[in-house]
């Protein structure tokens, strides 16, 4: 239900007055999301509650049970269920900018908790009191794995519904037009986060003859406005967010005032800083003369180097193959018995500062497939980088399985324990196509190539050459242990669907 209402506002450009809006109200606008997160704080308090009665009904205190009716215990239990729900709102893992994506709700899951907890075995230490231990025993586990299997399912419930249109947030994007282009797709590939881009004001905006759009990733946007024409934007479009980056007519002054504006409106503002594809471990914020400011550490291509991920590597590459080496053997008789030609296909790749190796594979091609390279790229573009085909003539009835389930990928493993290869990292490629790099392309050199990667479990062959080269930079700059662990997940389960591989 819509209502009109007036604000009084004070125009800083010279005019000053009454303007009728004729805005939505912005509690019904959001109402899905307050009514999400009521939902997220009653199941929180549920879950919390349950751990602390379970704990309770424990009564574990050193070697005889606590009576279940004892006031101490009671009181601590209804306390701790309190007071555990009302510290998982203070640090803003209820926050409308926080629940649904990315990794920061579960973070502040697990800081609120251990602080809590951490809270209640130093005030047990220092009271002397062994009361506590039962509920550190029982209910910190009990909790915390209910917390995050609740907040699980109901990101899925939002995933879902933000698949069928629901649950989004209208953005509204403001800046240059390469800047608002790369917003909006990052924006508009990102469903999880829920950002639905309704329109565009760029510069020249105003000036475009309408109906004027700008191309982002796979949509038409259209362009509603220029920089100076945001507030008649909100108003046309019913964007409930407004992302925007600095132009040359929009500066520091400008972003404050365009705050102070949509604020009449209820409308969310978010400063885009203008970088992309780094990595949160490596931005830190400071204000600095009164301006916010984000530092971005250098890249740290060694630590993809590390010791830690060598170990990993080795120890992870052995059970692998200990565990599939039955599968291994199966494979090897179904490529031997349905085609000749030998078992194993070595092909020479080029790995870590340009050093070429010899990559193991099970063979999914006829023999001889090599020679008819040059004429199929010719064929289709004549552009060898990242080439494949869909529908390769050359791959054997058997080889489409293995590739389709990347089965024929599995003896690479013994070039990782060879360590010409990681588990994780850019895929290595052949020589041609090492030959056509530019020197961005040739940091994907700076590390060992990997059985799996960032772009493999991005869209695997469905992605463009650029955007498999932008990951892979990506991960080269980014690098760390969670995010390995993260792309091995993502693996599993692309491997499994069958998605993007030929």
């Amino acid at each position: 239900m819509c209502k009109r209402v007036r604000f009084m506002v004070l125009d800083l450009r010279g005019v000053g007055g009454i303007v009728d809006l004729h805005l939505p109200n912005p509690a019904d606008r959001d109402s899905w999301r307050a009514g999400h997160l009521r939902r997220l704080a009653g199941t929180d308090t549920l879950v919390v509650t349950v751990a602390a009665l379970s704990a309770h009904w424990a009564g574990i205190t050193g070697a005889a049970p606590a009576p279940v009716f004892d006031p101490r215990t009671t009181a601590l239990t209804v306390g701790l269920a309190a007071g555990w729900s009302i510290v998982l709102g203070w640090n803003g893992s209820r926050s409308p900018h926080t629940v649904g994506a990315g990794s920061s709700e579960y973070r502040r899951l697990v800081s609120a908790t251990l602080q809590l907890f951490g809270a209640l075995a130093i005030a047990s230490l220092i009271l002397r009191v062994d009361i506590a231990q039962h509920y550190l025993v029982v209910a910190l586990p009990v909790g915390l794995l209910g917390l995050v299997a609740t907040r699980a399912l109901w990101r899925g419930h939002t995933a879902r519904r933000r698949t069928r249109g629901r649950y989004r947030r209208s953005v509204l994007v403001v800046g240059g037009p390469d800047a608002a282009r790369a917003i909006a797709a990052a924006l508009s590939e990102q469903d999880a986060y829920g950002y639905h881009v309704v329109g565009v004001c760029t510069p020249a905006g105003a000036a475009l003859a309408a109906p004027a759009t700008l191309r982002a990733g796979r949509r038409d946007i259209p362009i509603v406005g220029d920089d100076r024409s945001v507030r008649s934007a909100v108003r046309r479009t019913g964007a409930d967010t407004v992302v925007v980056m600095a132009t040359d007519r929009l500066g520091p002054r400008d972003i404050r005032r365009l705050a102070w504006d949509l604020d009449a409106f209820g409308t969310d503002l978010i400063v885009a800083p203008g970088v992309m594809d780094i990595s949160g471990t490596r931005m830190s914020n400071q204000v600095l003369a009164g301006m916010p400011m984000l530092h971005i550490e250098r890249p740290q291509y060694d630590r993809a180097l590390s010791f830690g991920k060598a170990v990993f590597d080795i120890c992870f590459a052995a059970l692998i193959l200990l565990l599939i080496s039955p599968v291994l053997l199966a494979l090897a008789i179904a490529v031997k018995s349905t085609s000749t030609g030998p078992v194993f296909y070595l092909s020479e790749r080029i790995g870590m500062d340009g050093k070429p190796f010899r990559m193991v594979k099970f063979r999914s091609m006829y023999t001889r497939a090599d020679r008819e390279m040059s004429a199929l790229i010719t064929a289709h573009g004549g552009n060898p980088l990242f080439f494949k085909l869909k529908d390769d003539p050359r791959v054997t009835p058997v080889g489409r399985f293995l590739r389709r389930y990347s089965l024929d990928e599995l003896p690479q493993f013994f070039n990782v324990l060879h360590r010409d290869m990681s588990v994780v990292g850019p895929r290595p490629q052949v020589r041609r196509e090492v030959h056509s790099y530019d020197g961005v392309m040739r940091r994907r050199l700076l590390v060992r190539p990997g059985i799996t990667g960032l772009w493999q479990v991005s869209g695997r062959s469905d992605l463009s050459p650029e955007e498999s080269v932008e990951f892979d930079i990506s991960y080269v700059e980014n690098w760390s242990m969670l995010l390995d662990l993260r792309i091995i997940a993502r693996t599993l389960r692309a491997v499994l669907q069958g998605a993007g591989a030929y």
